[in-house]
């Protein structure tokens, strides 16, 4: 659960050397061959793939207008001859439910006190089963690595896709403070067909604003998450009613960001 949420973060102007250094080996044990060429071959890669990776400093005081998840959804739509649906209404963090923080929190991210955008201990165990596997397969993301995604990549599973979100997500967490990437997260991730963003879902789901979700309705918006086409958090089916119960059970212990982003770095 998350914890030591009073330590206070130093934010770097640039990405930690160490951090890269670490995250270099990682992506050289999945990618590199034996052969000193294929190995050298990854490490340019590396280094082009660093160093075209978009701004994320604007997002400190700005909200994106758009995602590239959402126009992958408008593209979608239109390859079908369909008019895409947008609904989204974005709000401040102070006017998201501290449950619906809680319980999102447990759900997708219950180290996110503890990392700086990539959990390395998850993502080595994620890289070693993909590793035997012989494709990248296995999820463990963060809310950081999953925010970078949606702002600027596509889903797709490619290892080289997946370098850039972790990096992206290094850069975010180097930029913006906690409570900021939590903000952003909660109103831009897909939460049904169309619907973006705590507050379209409130009010789509329960007839309320997102300030207003008490702990019921903000566990069924938690465990839908996972698969929000398919579960709907106003009519839950099994699955969900068992995720919403779960995280209920547990969302007590997790400590979100505080409404003061001043007090965390």
């Amino acid at each position: 659960m998350a914890r030591g949420h009073k330590r206070v973060r130093q934010k770097p102007a640039a990405e930690s050397p160490s951090e890269f250094e670490r995250l270099k080996r990682l992506t050289l044990r999945y990618l590199a061959r034996p052969a000193g060429g294929a190995a050298a071959g990854v490490v340019a890669l590396l280094v082009y793939v660093y160093l075209t990776l978009p701004d994320v400093r604007p997002l400190r005081d700005s909200n994106p207008p758009t995602t590239a998840f959402m126009e992958l959804r408008a593209d979608e739509a239109r390859a079908k001859g369909q008019r895409s649906r947008h609904v989204q209404r974005w709000v401040s963090y102070r006017n998201i439910s501290p449950d619906l923080k809680r319980a999102v929190l447990l759900a997708e991210d219950s180290a996110f006190w503890q990392h700086e955008g990539v959990d390395l201990e998850q993502l080595q165990e994620s890289l070693q089963l993909d590793w035997m596997r012989g494709r990248l397969l296995r999820g463990g993301s963060t809310i950081t690595q999953q925010l970078a995604k949606n702002l600027y990549l596509s889903p797709s599973r490619n290892p080289i896709r997946k370098l850039r979100e972790w990096i992206i997500a290094r850069r975010l967490e180097a930029e913006l403070k906690k409570a900021r990437i939590l903000e952003l997260y909660l109103n831009v991730i897909e939460w049904g067909d169309g619907i973006y963003g705590a507050e379209a879902a409130a009010r789509t789901y329960f007839q309320v604003s997102a300030a207003d979700l008490g702990p019921e309705e903000s566990a069924l918006l938690a465990g839908a998450i996972i698969n929000p086409r398919l579960l709907n958090p106003a009519h839950p089916g099994t699955r969900l009613v068992r995720r919403q119960q779960i995280i209920l059970r547990r969302m007590g212990a997790v400590v979100p960001p505080a409404e003061s982003m001043d007090e965390f770095r």
